[in-house]
């Protein structure tokens, strides 16, 4: 436990006072994180990092006592700052950069009642803690690509034919998909996690510590690659069946404890810090001039927690505001006219209907043209963008989970679009999202993001559009071709949205 002398009571009392508040205030960030840390295996390896945080506190706890807590009021300005972020997240409605903010303000707060020294003495544990926000969903699809290719020159290496398409592996015993499931990112976060803890703990030289995460990070993906051919390479001998009974088996805690031990067995030899060595030098942050200098911008602590009290206020006052934005949209809307192709019935040989949750309108047809090409059309308006209602959010769009439909790879470069080639059984499709935001016509999601955070930060409506242009692959009828020529044939995309959001 820390001290428990006059000089840290009052300040840790504040400071708990502050966090229970805070984490009160941004509760819906803190529940979104712990519903990921609890529901998804990706990140449950976070439900054990505040018991490390607390261990690692624990560990420091005897030459923290050295030093005296104050308020600091440069770390008044780094809470402004984390808020900043949280408000960004909000207007931008990206949860992971408000789950940043919420967690910073945490940090922030720690310094700010706690002074640069207790703060030097604490930065490795206080920066631990961003480890609490679940990231890397965004990898996946590299890493599906990677785990891809690591597998397929493996199984070449090993004389089984088989062909690769993307993320889909066609061997003569059946067709492998390396899925988000087994593109390896629950065990590269978490051993990262574990990497970084390491590198801390049993490391003194940065050129050691360095090497081993660099370690930690290509291990598991390599492994990842091994395990997914294995499965493959087994299948080959006792079938598809069987071969996936093992792989999950051995694909969760035991791979990944594995992965561990292996990462652990190289590098142990080259451990520099001793058993008994403490983790900081207290006499050292004392002597500091730098910290002491740092620690000449004081504050009281009361003062400070006003200020901190009224940044939150203000904060909160503001994203209601962006919150309750709502640009207006027409009563009915119709996918705008296109010379040379007509409307015929929908009739897809997988069902496929992408997600727009929170949109006030959605449309969905089939064009064809008279050279026999066939063209979907999905359009989405948005009133405005926020929670429960983001055209770029996870799970909306082309790819919907649980759907049927997976992602096998990026498509062809199209101008202002996110191009992505999805299969179905037999079925291929070809998908181009386009977003639609004032001036803005993009397939980019964080563009997008910029664009309505810029918005909701300007307290300003504006309609937001998402628009899908998909074709499958039919026998003489490429997809791409397809859907070149509806483009073509529509002319500047951007106008052709506004027209049909009747916005022209």
């Amino acid at each position: 436990m820390l001290p428990n002398d006059l000089a840290w009571r009052r300040p840790l009392v504040q400071l708990s006072a502050v966090w229970l508040a805070l984490i009160a205030v941004f509760a819906a960030d803190w529940a979104a994180m712990f519903d990921q840390w609890w529901n998804s295996s990706t990140y449950n390896h976070i439900l054990l990092i505040p018991l490390i945080i607390a261990w690692l506190v624990q560990q420091r706890a005897d030459q923290l006592a050295k030093l005296t807590p104050t308020g600091w009021w440069p770390g008044v300005v780094l809470f402004g700052g984390a808020v900043l972020v949280w408000v960004l997240g909000a207007c931008a409605g990206l949860a992971i950069i408000r789950q940043i903010g919420a967690v910073g303000v945490l940090i922030a707060s720690a310094l700010a009642i706690l002074g640069p020294r207790v703060g030097a003495g604490l930065a490795f544990p206080l920066g631990y803690m961003a480890l609490l926000v679940p990231f890397g969903d965004e990898l996946v699809p590299a890493l599906q690509m990677i785990t891809a290719k690591i597998t397929i020159a493996l199984v070449h290496l090993t004389g089984i034919r088989a062909a690769i398409d993307g993320v889909f592996i066609n061997t003569p015993v059946g067709l492998f998909e390396v899925a988000e499931a087994c593109s390896g990112v629950k065990f590269l976060i978490a051993m990262f996690a574990f990497g970084v803890l390491v590198a801390n703990v049993c490391f003194v030289s940065w050129w050691r510590r360095l090497a081993f995460m660099a370690l930690s990070l290509v291990v598991p993906v390599l492994a990842n690659g091994l395990r997914a051919w294995g499965t493959i390479f087994a299948a080959q001998f006792v079938g598809v069946e069987t071969a996936a009974g093992i792989d999950h088996i051995i694909y969760g805690w035991v791979f990944f404890g594995l992965v561990i031990a292996a990462t652990l067995a190289l590098a142990w030899r080259w451990f520099d810090r001793a058993s008994n060595a403490a983790l900081i030098d207290a006499d050292a942050l004392i002597a500091s001039s730098l910290l002491a200098k740092l620690s000449a911008q004081h504050v009281s602590a009361v003062k400070a927690m006003v200020v901190l009290a009224a940044l939150v206020i203000g904060c909160k006052v503001w994203v209601n505001q962006a919150d309750a934005l709502a640009a207006p949209i027409p009563q009915q809307i119709f996918i705008a006219a296109v010379p040379g192709w007509q409307q015929i019935d929908y009739r897809p040989n997988e069902p496929w209907r992408p997600r727009a949750n929170g949109a006030h309108h959605r449309l969905l047809g089939r064009f064809a043209d008279a050279k026999g090409n066939q063209v979907d059309v999905f359009y989405a308006l948005y009133a405005s963008q926020g929670p429960g209602r983001k055209a770029s959010g996870f799970g909306e769009g082309a790819l919907t989970p649980q759907s049927g439909w997976s992602w096998q790879s990026a498509g062809p470069v199209v101008a202002n679009a996110k191009s992505d080639r999805l299969l179905a059984r037999s079925t291929a499709r070809l998908a181009e999202t386009y977003y639609r935001s004032g001036d803005l016509l993009t397939g980019s999601a964080g563009r997008l993001g910029l664009s309505t955070m810029q918005d909701r930060l300007l307290l300003r409506a504006r309609p937001t559009a998402l628009l899908i242009l998909s074709a499958e692959e039919r026998p003489a009828h490429s997809a791409a071709t397809a859907l070149n020529a509806f483009r073509q044939s529509v002319g500047p995309l951007d106008q052709w949205m506004d027209r049909t959001a009747q916005l022209r």
